[in-house]
């Protein structure tokens, strides 16, 4: 079975789910633009790793008796005291975060002329995942490398874009020579996800990617349809109209 939704698939959007689409989409865009854009320029996919902390609140840490040992005319008696029963609670563990994205670069130059990047929950959320993409990116939108930023999540803070309206996804293409200027794509649940434009060098003939049909592929190949239970709701929160029109669009599955 294939997308049954005409746009992005909120399901896809689930924790379980979202790193098996996320590094599908980074191959899946490099392969679609390697043929466009070689022998001049190359796709390479790289890597973000740093260490995160999900915010886990401790609760407490329950008191425990120790046993006494009393020692009276050579006998030894074990007097044990009453052990409190401990509440259950969980700490924090740091976990090694490895986030993928794509650098286009000239084969003769090696020099990165634009970086892809297709956001993640850390990014938007935890403190670690998004300070360590903003500072990526504040350093590529000083520089002369253009960025393509797609933004396919709905929950989470963001990222900072002057001038732009709320919307549930966004395509930011920001190319060097136009900054402060770029173009924000953005789409509802709703519509199909649009075509974007990667920039190169100024001048040069922009190649195209048709993310809608690259993420249906995706899907299609993954088998995405065995792993996702559309008879569960959501587990992302929607407006009540929102809800029901997904629950319009199962239907007819």
């Amino acid at each position: 079975m294939g997308n049954p939704f005409p746009g992005m698939n909120p399901y896809l959007e689930q924790p379980e789910l979202w790193h098996q689409v996320h590094n599908r989409l980074i191959v899946a865009i490099a392969d679609d633009l390697t043929p466009q854009i070689a022998p001049k320029y190359r796709v390479s996919i790289e890597e973000r790793v740093y260490t995160s902390v999900d915010d886990i609140l401790l609760v407490g840490i329950a008191d425990v008796a120790v046993a006494n040992r009393n020692t009276t005319d050579n006998s030894t008696t074990l007097t044990t005291a009453k052990v409190a029963e401990p509440s259950k609670v969980k700490v924090p563990v740091p976990e090694q975060i490895t986030e993928r994205f794509l650098e286009v670069r000239s084969t003769q130059s090696k020099e990165v002329v634009a970086v892809i990047e297709i956001l993640s929950p850390k990014n938007k959320r935890s403190k670690e995942g998004r300070t360590a993409y903003e500072s990526k990116r504040q350093k590529i939108l000083a520089s002369a490398t253009n960025l393509v930023e797609i933004d396919l999540l709905r929950q989470g803070e963001s990222m900072p874009i002057l001038g732009a309206s709320v919307t549930d996804y966004s395509i930011l293409v920001s190319r060097s020579y136009n900054r402060p200027d770029a173009d924000l794509y953005t789409f509802d649940l709703k519509n199909p996800i649009p075509v974007f434009p990667v920039p190169l060098r100024e001048g040069e003939p922009e190649p195209i990617v048709d993310l809608q049909r690259l993420l249906n592929e995706v899907y299609e190949r993954a088998r995405f349809d065995l792993t996702i239970d559309y008879s569960q709701p959501l587990k992302i929160v929607h407006s009540p109209e929102q809800q029901a029109w997904v629950r319009q669009v199962l239907e007819n599955i």
